[in-house]
């Protein structure tokens, strides 16, 4: 049975084993960036958000009145001659399926591949009560073999190599087996799997879809053998969770427009079967096969009710979640999830098995809002991500001191600015002076040196603001420059190349000095009303009324304002109008550059640089602004690089690279590595987060790479 670390120590070792496995992180790796061609080859023509707001409003709908679907679903089921079972729990839906098996006389059982058995861990089950169990779709027919889960919820044995797959049949049949003849183990396989499916009483499948209008069950699969699994046997098993209920057909064939695409990037999987009542089987004594479907509940239907929670019921099981996680991409699905992987997973796991498999793995998110923009059904995963993290601790009667600290910190801005100044003194004995904080303390520096860290400057923007302020009369735009803690603090050199352009295209900027943290590193932290405290702060600062703009350098900060401020107020009726027109408002440097300003090609020289860039999570993702940033730099004159996987994070998340630095400087080894094989000269970005990241990485590794805010670069490419 699958066991999960619930401790941050034994959870960490586990990460390493997988850090510490080559293939695995190539093998993953490869996965991740081919899976973004075929899914956008896939999309080609269609309008993804249209069908994602359509099955999210079809699932909410359905979501809200599961109870009586089911009875619905049971009465036009039992009809057609099938037996419909409810389970409130794993253990009641394992005993219900096993007393089939026994009131059959079953021996022999295959199984098509089933998350929701994998849920309730039913092989296990069964085996215990004597039943010999077969997984006939060929990855889980080798993860069972190897006697462990699997790691991703479509591709279940991703993580093993054609050698492993040798070697374990080769265990299997003692008779060596050839890695390199592919087709010779698929026919290993065939014709043993062949055996039991002939061999069989019974055949339990899973059910992509429960259609309740006609009681018929639908069922994806690649390989063909769900379709003999559910024909073969004289006695077919349904288990499939209570979410999987829609009204009709039409539903379904929504869901099933995107599932295939979403999940591995085809059009449509090879195989759909629609199963209606019990067909005919000479096997069985009245000629009919024995139809029963389980419906497993085990939580659903209380999170069903559950106003914030109820949204991960949407999910349909594509997997896509995993598939773009830069985290996934290199520990699997044995260290980031329980059963469920993905960032799903990290949901599910507490509802479906508990606070103890939940507590360690829902901490290990970047907030990189990857599998928020690819998920079909429109779940706000990196939300209820945190959610339920906010939960673990709230059903511990646990607060952590890092949590005390900084919502203690955030909530007074004084204080917090103070903090701050001091830690340019305390800094000076590491810095010597010098821009970077190079060597750590000694027991930081075995996990957190691989990259240097800038020190914080003598004098910050704010301190700076009375001398830099650009004086413009009769202006065409006025703005308030939301300057976001990094950039005030660490590199204020960027917002001075910012009031420099801004100047010069006729823009008078504000910048309100009360500003405090946008709350984003609170709200990451779980400490809401610390969050909405500094928000009410900031827009007490920046009156959204007195500007055209609110103008920000950070994408994540941006992406905090416009995003999360009207979510975190949502609710409270007196706010939501206020918090709405300033995030209205909100708006990042590249965009205001090319869609306000429309800034000109001929303002620039043409210096023909080479530029590669890393597009920040917050701003492709979370400000949906991809084309803007690129088309600045070619308005440059700039000669622009592309290179392998721009919009995969940088690893930096804020304390995320605090709190898993080993991941985190994987992720950064990469995107450095990306960036060095495209002979560029400068690397770019729009978020001095990203910035200290890169930057940081850079230094560490003596590269020759500059890291640059990309309004610094545009300013200094305009024509004096």
């Amino acid at each position: 049975m699958i066991q999960t670390a619930s401790d941050m120590k034994t959870y960490k070792k586990k990460l390493k084993e997988s850090l510490d496995d080559p293939f695995l992180r190539t093998t993953l790796d490869n996965f991740g960036s081919s899976y973004k061609l075929s899914r956008a080859k896939a999309f080609e023509n269609l309008d993804f958000d249209s069908l994602r707001n359509q099955i999210a409003e079809g699932k909410d709908a359905s979501i809200l009145c599961l109870e009586e679907l089911f009875g619905t679903f049971k009465t036009n089921a039992e009809k057609a001659g099938a037996v419909v079972h409810f389970a409130r729990d794993a253990e009641e839906a394992n005993s219900v399926i096993a007393s089939i098996a026994s009131e059959n006389r079953v021996r022999n059982i295959v199984k098509s591949k089933s998350m929701t058995a994998e849920e309730t861990f039913l092989n296990t089950h069964l085996e215990k009560k004597g039943f010999k169990v077969t997984e006939t779709d060929l990855g889980e027919w080798i993860i069972q073999l190897r006697h462990e889960g699997p790691s991703h919820m479509v591709m279940p044995a991703i993580h093993l190599s054609r050698r492993d797959v040798a070697a374990l049949f080769s265990k299997m049949t003692g008779k060596e087996q050839n890695p390199d003849d592919i087709s010779g183990m698929v026919e290993v396989a065939r014709k043993q799997l062949r055996n039991e499916f002939l061999e069989a009483d019974m055949g339990i499948s899973g059910a992509n879809f429960a259609i309740a209008e006609t009681g018929t069950i639908g069922i994806c699969t690649n390989e063909g053998n769900a379709r003999l699994t559910t024909t073969l046997p004289r006695v077919h098993v349904v288990l499939a969770g209570i979410d999987k209920l829609v009204p009709d057909l039409g539903s379904a064939l929504r869901i099933l427009k995107v599932l295939p695409k979403n999940a591995t990037g085809q059009a449509i999987t090879s195989y759909v079967t629609w199963i209606t009542g019990a067909a005919e089987c000479g096997d069985s004594f009245d000629s009919k096969k024995i139809l029963h479907i389980v419906f497993l509940d085990n939580g659903r239907l209380a999170m069903s009710k559950d106003p914030v929670f109820s949204e991960a019921l949407r999910c349909i099981r594509c997997g896509a979640c995993a598939n773009v996680c830069p985290i996934y991409r290199l520990v699997g699905g044995h260290k980031y999830g329980h059963v469920y992987i993905g960032a799903v997973g990290l949901i599910l796991t507490y509802f479906y098995h508990g606070r103890e498999n939940a507590r360690a793995i829902v901490r290990n998110c970047l907030n990189c809002q990857s599998c928020k923009a690819v998920c079909p059904a429109g779940i706000d995963l990196p939300n209820l991500i945190k959610k339920v993290y906010r939960t673990v601790l709230n059903d511990e009667h646990r607060r952590p001191v890092k949590n005390v600290l900084l919502s203690t910190v955030l909530k007074n801005r004084k204080l917090f600015h103070f903090l701050l100044r001091q830690a340019y003194l305390v800094q000076q004995p590491l810095t010597r002076g010098g821009p970077f904080i190079r060597h750590l303390p000694l027991f930081f520096e075995r996990e957190h040196g691989f990259r240097s860290l800038p020190a914080i400057v003598r004098r910050p923007f704010r301190d700076q603001w009375e001398q830099w302020r650009p004086h413009v009369e009769s202006p065409k735009h006025r703005v308030a420059l939301f300057g976001g803690c990094v950039m005030d603090f660490v590199y204020p050199e960027q917002g001075k190349a910012l009031l420099e352009l801004l100047a010069r295209h006729n823009v008078a900027v504000d910048y309100p000095l009360e500003q405090t943290c946008c709350g984003l590193p609170a709200l990451m932290s779980v400490e809401e009303t610390a969050a909405k405290e500094a928000a009410i702060q900031n827009m007490d600062a920046l009156n959204s009324e007195k500007y055209d703009y609110i103008l920000t350098l950070c994408a994540s900060c941006g992406s905090h304002l416009k995003e999360n401020y009207p979510k975190m107020f949502g609710g409270e009726s007196d706010l939501r109008f206020r918090v709405r027109k300033f995030a209205e408002k909100v708006i990042d440097f590249s965009s205001f550059t090319v869609n306000v300003l429309k800034i000109s090609p001929d303002v620039f020289g043409k210096s023909g640089k080479k530029i590669a860039y890393h597009s920040p999570c917050h701003l492709c993702r979370g400000l949906h602004v991809t084309d803007e940033p690129r088309k600045l730099l070619c308005f440059a004159g700039l000669e622009y690089i592309p290179s392998k996987d721009e919009d995969v994070c940088c690893g930096f998340g804020g304390s995320y690279s605090v709190e898993f630095p080993e991941i985190s400087a994987e992720i950064l080894r990469r995107k450095l590595d990306n960036v060095e094989k495209t002979d560029a000269e400068v690397l770019v970005t729009d978020c001095p987060g990203c910035v200290m990241q890169l930057r940081g990485g850079m230094d560490k590794r003596g590269s020759k790479i500059q890291v640059r805010h990309i309004a610094e670069v545009i300013a200094e490419e305009i024509i004096k």
